[in-house]
């Protein structure tokens, strides 16, 4: 029996556990590390995961999925999940209660959650067939930044993949946690968290065992991914140059150029020049193929993805002030996540601190380490390795309801420790209403339509009475995992309703249910292929 920790990136997914007191990263059976976050749907039925299935994005670039971590939890309708859709080359449609699903082949619809469960299925075969046991449980690691619904989506992905989810964990935090434990040390760290879908920036201070969470910032939606678009972008503007072709309305085109934006981002983190030739991006009108010859600087490179890590830098500075501190009080800079290796990242960090930031930490590894070591603290309390560690982690926004006017109403703040429970009372705002209506949201903003909406919860048979006579005691409660609960009641009466918000864009439990039975049962008639180990 072994519990892991699973870091499930929109690029790149990491798989650890603990082993005679150490932490292990499980490879696959030719000893990858890092498990690409992609899966591509057969005609057949049958599924490539991983590194089987990246190739099949230009083949195949309509029935092959990645980046679904930008979509998961959210709603179809949401201006994150417009933008990413118009990006990608597979079709999402809207399903029931405003759900993104994947179109797949024969007609076949998958929820995004459905699909996440499909890729953490394969990572625990892949830690099953590596260490040689059964996975019972796993730590889950999501941004910071990830709202209530996005971690709730998050949780029914292990579900629906057979995984008991021991906790959903922050990050940054993993991160931190990597980073410090059963070091005994003092310090004030910070988490600069930029990866391929997503960036979170928290300040943590560290005291011996104990791991405290002082701000969080960040933006789900701000990655690699937007790196890659913006090569993609100038390769696709020369190309268009050289054939009078604009290589971006066909989804193959799109898919070569991306996949040799990721390449040639990454050379110019090492060179200062990238330049070659990408051969069959497209075909001319007689149908022959069409090859691009391309020159990219560094610095050509730096002035297009410019304005994306000013977005990260800006986000350092709302968090320190979250936080009370300035730049100089920070004894630490933890870089974490591939795009870190960027050397315009560096360099800006280490310009905004004052220091240069620790890059002897794998960037790529070491959340994935802090979520074994979360497992390991769960499912083997004392152990010697983590000692009596403890996390002290907060919420990443506020959380409110609607009230009168269009206004939210703040009940629970940002940067509140967890779990946490607090409660507000309202008052009926019309005569003889005996129904009341408790709209959730997640957000800053004093205005309820600025504000992402979680869902609602209804409490009826109230008393008739005047306006403003019946009294609503409206309790939020947030656990360790940074799930909400609410719990509306009658103080007259006492007359309450509970439950877990019924959130827009998420799948309801009984849909979970199903959703693991089919993947049960198709693992069954058609297991997953793992890559032939190396001989």
């Amino acid at each position: 029996m072994a519990v892991v920790g699973i870091d499930l990136g929109t690029t790149n997914s990491v798989i650890a556990t603990v082993r005679g007191g150490q932490v292990m990263v499980v490879p696959d059976p030719q000893n990858r590390r890092l498990h690409p976050s992609v899966i591509s749907f057969l005609p057949d039925g049958q599924k490539l995961f991983s590194h089987d299935a990246v190739a099949r994005r230009i083949i195949d670039p309509r029935n092959t999925v990645y980046s679904v971590k930008r979509l998961i939890g959210l709603s179809f309708r949401s201006d994150e999940v417009q933008l990413a859709t118009s990006r990608l080359p597979y079709e999402v449609k809207e399903g029931a209660n405003e759900q993104a699903v994947f179109m797949g082949p024969g007609g076949r619809m998958l929820t995004i959650p459905e699909i996440s469960g499909l890729m953490l299925s394969y990572l625990k075969q892949v830690a099953e067939l590596s260490l040689g046991e059964t996975v019972t449980g796993a730590v889950i690691t999501v941004p910071a930044n990830f709202n209530d619904s996005q971690r709730r989506a998050t949780m029914d992905a292990g579900r629906i993949a057979g995984i008991e989810v021991l906790r959903v964990l922050n990050e940054p935090t993993a991160a931190a946690l990597a980073y410090g434990a059963g070091q005994n040390i003092s310090q004030r760290i910070i988490v600069f968290d930029f990866g391929g879908g997503t960036f979170d920036v928290t300040v943590l201070q560290v005291e011996g065992y104990v791991f405290e969470v002082m701000a969080t910032g960040g933006d789900t939606f701000l990655g690699g991914d937007d790196a890659d678009t913006a090569v993609m972008n100038i390769l696709a503007d020369e190309y268009n140059a050289q054939h009078g072709i604009d290589p971006r309305s066909d989804n193959g085109s799109r898919a070569r150029l991306m996949l040799a934006a990721e390449q040639i981002k990454r050379h110019l983190s090492d060179s200062m020049e990238a330049k070659g030739e990408l051969k069959n991006v497209g075909v001319d009108a007689k149908g022959q193929p069409i090859a691009l010859k391309f020159g990219i600087t560094r610095p050509m490179f730096e002035q297009a993805v410019g304005s994306l890590v000013a977005r990260t830098i800006q986000t350092c500075g709302e968090v320190l002030n979250a936080a009370q501190l300035t730049p100089s009080q920070i004894d630490e800079v933890i870089l974490v996540g591939g795009s870190t290796r960027m050397p315009l990242v560096r360099q800006e960090v280490e310009r905004y601190f004052g220091r240069p930031p620790r890059i002897d930490i794998n960037a790529d590894e070491v959340v994935a380490w802090g979520a074994a070591i979360q497992a390991e603290i769960l499912a083997n309390a004392g152990s010697n390795l983590t000692g009596q560690a403890v996390l002290l982690d907060v919420t990443p926004r506020a959380l409110g309801i609607a009230v009168a006017g269009g206004f939210s109403e703040k009940i629970v703040d940002k940067n509140v420790p967890v779990p946490v429970e607090q409660t507000r009372v309202f008052a009926t705002s019309a005569d003889n209403q005996t129904t009341v209506k408790i709209q959730v949201c997640q957000g800053e903003s004093r205005r309820f339509d600025e504000n992402i909406p979680l869902g609602e919860l209804e409490l009826a048979d109230l008393p008739n009475a005047r306006r403003g006579e019946v009294k609503i005691e409206v309790t939020f409660r947030i656990d360790t995992n940074g799930i909400l609960r609410v719990r509306a009641r009658d103080a007259m009466t006492g007359v309450a309703r509970e439950a877990a918000v019924s959130v827009r864009g998420t799948m309801t439990d009984s849909e979970v249910a199903e959703a693991a039975e089919r993947r049960a049962s198709e693992e069954e008639e058609t297991p997953p292929t793992l890559p032939e180990a190396v001989s």
